[in-house]
């Protein structure tokens, strides 16, 4: 990957057909959110402190992202922690280096904000995928836990 030919910048308003279309490719089988809806979403997310979405750009095509989210603490000294998540890169883009730029450039914002860790959960048993975020310096060290809304709440 060339350097001038990769960039990344916190996402706009105006890139949000295109984020949408990349977020197809990590969740192929969600149903499409309403334009409408999907605005509004927007402006809350980059209206929340501590909340980032992160693109790679390959020219002008949107080849990347991820969210970062900085959470304030009461635990060690009110130093804040951050999560990483919603990382995809468009199929055309990948084995280039986007995603992994993309995720050292969000460790270093949130190193930046004083974070004493970085958290990343992944729904991949994939050895491939698990290996890549080992490569950007995580550990497999923690058990995650999630529980997933009821239907009909």
């Amino acid at each position: 990957m060339q350097a001038d030919d990769f960039r990344i910048r916190p996402a706009v308003r105006g890139d949000l057909p295109a984020l949408l279309a990349l977020y197809r490719q990590l969740n192929a089988d969600d149903v499409e959110i309403a334009p409408d809806i999907a605005t509004e979403r927007f402006v809350e997310i980059t209206a929340q402190p501590g909340m980032t979405v992160l693109i790679g750009l390959s020219g002008e095509a949107l080849t990347s992202s991820v969210t970062l989210v900085v959470i304030p603490n009461l635990t060690r000294s009110g130093a804040p922690y951050a999560l990483i998540e919603n990382v995809v890169t468009h199929a055309e883009y990948r084995k280039r280096g986007h995603a992994r730029a993309l995720i050292k450039n969000a460790l270093e914002c949130a190193w930046r904000q004083g974070c004493y860790k970085v958290m990343l959960l992944t729904g991949s048993k994939e050895q491939s995928t698990l290996k890549f975020y080992q490569g950007c310096g995580f550990t497999q060290n923690k058990t995650g836990f999630q529980i997933r809304r009821p239907p009909g709440i």
